[in-house]
């Protein structure tokens, strides 16, 4: 199942049950799980384990280089998972460094163009659409939706659950079942389809909500906030939002085109 003109070093591992088309390149130490599809044009590279039944459109460039200037040719490494969908010319950076990596989990989709930096770390059920850009050092958790031409900063967490409508821009971070709008840090609402999708209850959308309004709502300090959030709620939906926004180091998105910090005083 190896096209005739593909390219793949005699040291790379890969599983008998792989197919390889025309013109791919695979490097010598690149490992593929059983039932991976690498599609026509494709380049594999660096220090790359990928698991299984993940499959690579045409054109697919993973693990190459980062693009950072500290970068000095050192062999890196990138972590895929299984049962991901790679389209046309998604592009996944190895790290920067070698006591890092750059990890993708499971049953993501990556659409045409999508691109993610190195030392970036990609959970599982996560969708990006076409041309989404993730720098270095960001952090998204499952589930996220990431729509098309949006980008996100580097070093910068994307909660679970969350949604990048198309053409957003985040340089905070975006706190857990949220939605951002079209902009730059402009939280706009909760993620309501993707709760339901999600078979979240309307008690605990209702619960959402209350914290959601609690939180960003209000001028108030965020410690402040944060503080009467854990007095009122208990459950493990409300500690997912609390301790994101509280261990947030950027700062987190609001429903303005600013951000809030921790030490953000009462205004």
């Amino acid at each position: 199942m190896i096209h005739k003109t593909a390219i793949i070093h005699p040291k790379a591992k890969l599983d008998t049950t792989v197919e390889v088309g025309p013109y791919a390149v695979i490097d010598e130490f690149v490992e593929l799980g059983a039932h991976c599809v690498i599609g026509p044009h494709v380049y594999l590279t660096g220090v790359t384990k990928i698991g299984s039944h993940n499959t690579f459109h045409a054109g697919c460039v993973i693990g190459d280089a980062p693009q950072d200037l500290k970068y000095k040719g050192e062999p890196t490494r990138l972590r895929i998972g299984n049962h991901n969908v790679f389209r046309e010319n998604v592009t996944i950076h190895r790290s920067t460094n070698l006591d890092g990596e750059t990890i993708i989990g499971s049953r993501n989709f990556f659409m045409a163009g999508s691109h993610v930096g190195h030392n970036t770390r990609v959970g599982n059920h996560v969708i990006m659409a076409n041309g989404a850009l993730l720098a270095g050092h960001v952090v998204v958790h499952d589930s996220a939706f990431i729509s098309g031409n949006c980008c996100v900063h580097q070093f910068c967490s994307v909660g679970t659950l969350t949604m990048m409508q198309g053409g957003s821009c985040i340089t905070k971070d975006l706190p857990p079942f949220t939605t951002v709008a079209n902009g730059v840090n402009k939280l706009c609402g909760l993620n309501i389809v993707g709760l339901r999708r999600a078979s979240f209850t309307p008690a605990q959308r209702l619960e959402l909500k209350k914290i959601y309004h609690l939180i960003f709502r209000r001028k108030k300090n965020l410690a402040a906030a944060i503080e009467e959030v854990r007095k009122k709620f208990s459950s493990p939906t409300a500690k997912i939002v609390v301790d994101f926004v509280a261990e947030s180091k950027r700062g987190v998105c609001t429903g303005t085109t600013r951000s809030i910090s921790q030490t953000e005083d009462e205004q």
